[in-house]
């Protein structure tokens, strides 16, 4: 029984789901923060984010007469997929425990929630949405094998380890991923992969408001919608974590090295901010071109580097 309650305690309070929607919504402020000061706008309150999700829970749930259970069913999928990975990187960083292949777990899991976006948006039925849905299966196709192979870098210079913890041991002991020339241009690939996952301007085209009218979101509304835009959230905070985790050493938990741990994840965070304000929105064609001429040779590049202990 106390291993269950254990469990409960770390998969809903911390490090899981009210956790990771409160560092969620702090980092949609923060991005819409600066994103407003880049503009000279003023920007929302602190607690805007949570007002927003309040007002989406209080509002009506209209679901389109022609559609499948998975309408309902895939905003659920994308907030326990990421409340997963959460609970993943913060036992290994916390508390050094973890599973083999833990890696190979977080990497699917972080698939889940675009996966849950097309399964999401082909079920409204909606023209629209179905476009997004192809942008989406498109964007996936382009910057999916990048990420996994700068993700197996890290991997590769620690002796081929598959599990977080002995990762971040190795990073402590060895310095960090970041430091060699693999490691380096394997978090250039993951940066421009994260961007694209997060569904960020330039790569914002399966929800391009402009174009396609919230795309894949159309026919969402009151809580679904409330769930997938908090799961977005979410993911603003657990994949620069991840990242950092992989590339930068995580965060340690002693004295200093915990403020100087939170100070990578916020630059990351900014970075991501700062190229989304900066940047105007690519066609999806210049996106796949982008992935497969742009990235993922240099992915393929930082592997061979990494063979050759570089």
């Amino acid at each position: 029984m106390n291993i269950l309650s254990n469990w409960l305690f770390k998969l809903v309070v911390f490090p899981g789901l009210i956790f990771t929607a409160v560092v969620g919504m702090f980092a949609s402020w923060f991005d819409r923060k600066l994103t407003a000061r880049v503009q000279w706008r003023v920007g929302p309150p602190l607690f805007q984010p949570l007002y927003d999700f309040v007002k989406l829970l209080a509002k009506e749930t209209i679901i389109p007469k022609k559609t499948f259970t998975t309408f309902i069913l895939a905003p659920i999928m994308s907030l326990v997929s990421i409340v997963i990975v959460s609970v993943i990187i913060w036992e290994a960083m916390l508390w050094h425990s973890g599973f083999v292949g833990d890696l190979i777990v977080t990497l699917y899991f972080l698939t889940i929630p675009s996966i849950a976006i097309i399964v999401g948006g082909a079920a409204s039925m909606n023209p629209l949405a179905s476009l997004g849905v192809s942008r989406e299966i498109k964007l996936m196709l382009g910057y999916e094998l990048p990420f996994i192979m700068a993700m197996f870098v890290p991997v590769i210079r620690a002796g081929g380890t598959i599990k977080l913890t002995e990762l971040l041991s190795y990073e402590w002991t060895n310095g960090l991923f970041i430091g060699s020339w693999s490691g380096a241009i394997a978090f250039a690939c993951a940066l421009a992969c994260m961007q694209a996952k997060l569904a960020y301007i330039p790569f914002d085209l399966p929800e391009a408001e402009t174009e396609i009218n919230a795309g894949v979101f159309l026919e969402y509304s009151g809580a679904p919608l409330g769930i997938f835009k908090l799961s977005r959230w979410m993911l603003l905070f657990v994949l620069p974590m991840f990242i950092v985790f992989m590339f930068m050493g995580g965060i340690k938990f002693e004295g200093l090295h915990t403020l100087w741990g939170i100070l990578k994840y916020i630059m990351l965070l900014g970075f991501v901010v700062l190229v989304k304000v900066t940047n105007p929105r690519i066609r999806i064609d210049q996106a796949m071109k982008f992935f497969w001429w742009g990235v993922t040779p240099f992915a393929i590049i930082a592997v061979i580097l990494a063979f050759l202990g570089l």
